[in-house]
């Protein structure tokens, strides 16, 4: 800092202070946001509970039917399903989760789904084939648009059009860990469920296979929506650590110009009165 005037000092103090007023703020709209989010993935795990209880039960007790949504196939095209952030300053949020799906679609004939502008700017910059825009902003995505979402897959799917559908997202562990995950969501697989014991006494008025391909849209429905639910958590969580970390650095800041002004500023009188006291000799 050597030949900084202590008014250089002082305006860089100034804008740290404001610099540290902006990453607080928003460390605490993070805060507040990443409470009702929190909240969201509580509220949303229950229905998710009941449809996959549903679904296990019947495929533990029912080995004799064939659904489309069971057929595994030779993967010749994928769908991946992306949700990242619609904003940034927030860690590695949102550049970890696009490292992850570029890592998986490398040297693959996929087709993404992206939710979240960041994920639908990255898309388009490297000219992947994009299903829809129309989830290009993550915080405007309801419940309804998770469930048609997940009714549109599963007519694709169904049709062939895709071979294989997974789902990219942030899983919320706690607010300081958030890990990238990979799901698969169609075919769905049932070798997890071989070992279940069924609900005895269950009778399916239209049958089990109707039954059952009724059911996956709205589980797979559920899945989407809860994913979004633990990436908007994840997001929150990941901005607020960001701007705390923010704030403590521009706070270690000021602590250091703070310091340093004083030493110019106390340099500056001492020079002063060192050349008063060499003019009143001199006289």
């Amino acid at each position: 800092m050597a030949g900084v005037s202590t008014k250089e000092i002082k305006n860089r103090i100034r804008s740290m202070e404001s610099t540290r007023q902006i990453t607080k703020a928003m460390e605490m709209v993070a805060a507040s946001k990443l409470r009702r989010a929190q909240a969201q993935v509580l509220s949303s795990r229950p229905y998710f509970e009941i449809l996959y209880s549903t679904i296990a039960d019947i495929a533990s007790s029912n080995r004799d039917f064939s659904s489309p949504y069971l057929q595994e196939r030779p993967v010749k095209k994928a769908l991946y399903i992306v949700i990242a952030g619609d904003r940034g300053l927030a860690g590695g949020y949102n550049s970890n989760i696009l490292k992850l799906v570029q890592s998986e679609i490398a040297g693959k004939d996929a087709e993404v789904l992206p939710i979240g502008k960041k994920a639908l700017d990255f898309f388009r910059q490297h000219g992947a084939e994009i299903l829809t825009d129309g989830y290009a902003v993550a915080g405007e995505v309801s419940v309804g648009d998770c469930f048609s979402a997940a009714k549109l897959l599963c007519r694709r799917f169904v049709a062939g059009e895709f071979t294989q559908v997974q789902l990219i997202y942030t899983h919320f562990a706690s607010v300081l860990s958030q890990l990238p995950s990979e799901l698969e969501l169609l075919p769905v697989r049932i070798s997890e469920h071989k070992d279940r014991t069924p609900k005895k006494f269950v009778l399916y008025e239209s049958g089990p296979l109707s039954v059952f391909d009724a059911i996956v849209p709205e589980y797979l429905g559920g899945l989407l929506y809860g994913a979004l639910c633990e990436s908007v958590a994840s997001e929150q969580a990941a901005r607020r650590m960001a701007m705390d970390s923010a704030t403590k650095n521009a706070e270690d800041m000021i602590d250091d110009l703070s310091l340093k002004y004083n030493r110019a500023r106390q340099g500056a009188i001492t020079q002063e009165i060192t050349e008063i006291v060499a003019g009143a000799e001199s006289s």
